[in-house]
């Protein structure tokens, strides 16, 4: 990729006008002479450059960036000839992997703070765009990253049951990464998938996957103690907390030592909820405290922290009217960004509060 299987006068003139260059600024590009560049394009189609200056031609495409490809493309298209595509050695351009690969970081961008839409969108047009039975390699490798962002946007809004669910969307990732031979890849959607297993109430099975990926080889150490957190807040979740709180004082020593202070605050707010659950309301107010000072921006772990922090608030008669503004205000920010998922725990807390007050 990256080349053209046959270079005229015609796919010359096109790639001088992509990069945005003079006849004279192309030629000393080249380094051949202008008049080579000028026949070329008075005789367009009518004339096919020496075999050493399509290599030449090759190299100039293939250094060019990804919007000088993409004006090349289009160029081509506008002269109404044959399909631009039957010019290629085979599938997807090499720009069209590097276009591919910039919008997934936008898609993980977006999710990162709740833009669910756009996010949705820059993931879409890529699916639709290509079959996988016409990808190569590493088009089915972005394929498969492409729905594992979807799945994570349908996990985040709450998507986790039926069809169209996050789980469904991760099993189909995870037979690409199987057939790609991606054992990283397979390890990290066995990973989501068990995050969705929790999600859906299964707290033994979550818990007994996120035991075995703790120890996984597969995945990097700041995976394998993400489950290693998880195992924890299966088990508080499940009423061990005080076999959480140990699991969990791990995870938060692992992720200080890791230098992932995005992880370390969260495993801090989750450590909050297991000794909210043991009955150590101090140090769950300790934990939320670190929490709250080290926490990101994103609306998610807001609510997330809002959630938690108003949970232990609630445990207190003296503290439960702040409680409940902190579970409002939680409830406001998850409507408002469609986290549906974080919205139903608002109220299932808020309901085992009214039932015993």
């Amino acid at each position: 990729m990256g080349s053209l299987a046959h270079w005229t006068g015609r796919e010359a003139r096109a790639l001088r006008r992509a990069l945005r260059l003079s006849v004279r600024a192309f030629a000393e590009r080249l380094g051949i002479g202008v008049r080579t560049v000028t026949k070329w394009e008075s005789l367009g189609t009518g004339t096919t450059p020496r075999p050493f200056m399509q290599s030449i031609l090759d190299t100039a495409l293939s250094a060019a960036d990804a919007e000088a490809k993409q004006r090349f493309e289009l160029l081509l298209r506008q002269d109404g000839e044959a399909p631009v595509r039957d010019y290629y050695r085979s599938g997807p351009r090499e720009w069209d992997y590097e276009t591919w690969t910039d919008d997934l970081g936008r898609a993980a961008a977006c999710l990162a703070r709740q833009d669910f839409a756009f996010a949705g969108s820059l993931v879409d047009r890529w699916l639709r765009r290509f079959s996988p039975l016409e990808l190569d390699g590493p088009g089915l490798h972005l394929h498969a990253r492409s729905l594992v962002l979807l799945g994570d946007l349908q996990r985040d809004r709450g998507d986790v049951r039926g069809p169209l669910s996050a789980s469904h969307t991760y099993r189909r990732a995870h037979q690409f990464f199987v057939d790609l031979r991606a054992p990283r890849r397979m390890a990290q959607v066995e990973l989501s998938l068990a995050v969705v297993e929790e999600t859906n109430g299964r707290l033994e099975l979550a818990a007994r996957r996120y035991e075995l990926l703790a120890r996984d080889a597969r995945l990097s150490p700041r995976d394998r103690t993400r489950a290693l957190l998880w195992v924890g807040t299966a088990l508080s979740k499940k009423g061990s907390n005080d076999h959480a709180v140990t699991v969990m004082a791990e995870a938060i020593r692992l992720f200080e030592e890791l230098e992932e202070p995005d992880d370390w605050s969260v495993a801090h707010q989750k450590m909050a909820l297991a000794h909210r659950g043991a009955g150590a309301l101090g140090a769950a107010l300790s934990h939320l405290d670190i929490a709250l000072a080290n926490r990101s921006d994103s609306p998610m772990q807001r609510v997330r922290l809002q959630t938690a922090h108003g949970h232990v608030l609630l445990s207190d008669h003296a503290t439960s009217d702040g409680g409940l503004r902190l579970l409002d205000e939680a409830a406001g920010t998850s409507r408002t960004f469609g986290m549906s998922h974080q919205l139903a725990s608002i109220e299932t807390i808020r309901n085992a509060f009214e039932r015993v007050n």
